[in-house]
């Protein structure tokens, strides 16, 4: 049985433990109400972007090296991770896709410190590690994306696939792939409904030069906002589950504290009651 004096040293120790958990609940807070913003900003633009690809894509008029199909002998990975813990089980949903792929003929590029190590101590390939910040610029997104299409172009991949975490709400954020490379095969995109089929009475794209030079360059600016799309989505999705991890935990050390007062209280009270009785047997003797 516990002492009164070993429960206010309890009550201490969660008592600091919760004003650790609160502060970085208020923090996550406001890094989330950027992430969020930023995600759901750039939906619009990104998804005119993909009914453009969908449009030139089926069309089967153009024929460029990112949208030739081959049979898939090695496959790369984007994996966009978070960079630290404290978010529940995001980075482990995450994880838990990226194990699905056959380490023998996959290789993996990696965003986030947590996806780096979670390659390395699984013992798959890494060929490349690239770090995003908490908010995300286009130059790290077109970094990742100009690395995953040259192994592409180069047949080092005959595919690539992303792994990511999709921003939904707050309370709501999903692990899961969507295709990467080659473009033609892009049926789903972060914040554009799965195979977004473009209007029949859509305008046609005309192209007054070179199409397969302007295909080159729309298809590469493409990859890289759609890289973009993701890293804003995965930070988002980070910042809302560490915001909600923080106050369960913050929730539960102060539950904790209220029993651990009423058990001092209990406690307390019973030895008062014991030396009131223990003093008016004394004086009845």
């Amino acid at each position: 049985m516990q002492s009164p004096r070993d429960i206010r040293r309890r009550i201490r120790s969660i008592s600091s433990t919760a004003q650790i958990t609160r502060a970085m609940q208020m923090v996550a807070a406001s890094k989330m109400r950027k992430a969020q913003e930023a995600a759901l900003a750039g939906r619009p633009f990104i998804q005119l972007l993909y009914r453009f690809q969908r449009a030139t894509t089926r069309s089967g008029e153009f024929e460029h090296p990112l949208l030739e199909v081959r049979e898939v002998k090695r496959r790369g990975v984007i994996l966009v991770g978070a960079d630290k813990g404290l978010c529940g089980a995001l980075n482990s949903n995450l994880f838990r896709v990226a194990a699905q792929y056959d380490p023998e003929s996959t290789v993996f590029v990696t965003a986030g410190r947590r996806a780096a190590q979670f390659v390395a101590r699984s013992g798959r390939q890494l060929a490349a590690e690239f770090a995003y910040g908490d908010t995300p610029t286009f130059a790290e997104a077109r970094a990742i994306a100009s690395f995953a299409r040259d192994l592409f172009l180069t047949r080092e991949v005959d595919e690539v696939h992303v792994v990511a975490t999709r921003f939904v709400n707050t309370l709501t954020q999903e692990a899961g792939f969507v295709e990467f490379l080659p473009v033609g095969r892009i049926t789903t995109i972060p914040g554009v409904e799965s195979d977004e089929a473009p209007s029949p009475d859509a305008p046609e794209c005309l192209f007054e030069r070179d199409p397969e030079g302007d295909l080159g360059f729309a298809f590469s600016q493409y990859l890289s906002i759609f890289i973009y799309q993701v890293l804003l989505n995965a930070k988002a999705s980070e910042q809302s589950a560490r915001m909600v991890s923080m106050k369960n935990a913050t929730d539960s050390a102060e539950e904790l504290i209220k029993d651990l007062k009423l058990e001092y209280n209990k406690l307390r009270q019973g030895n008062i009651t014991k030396e009131l009785l223990e003093i008016a047997g004394g004086q009845s003797d």
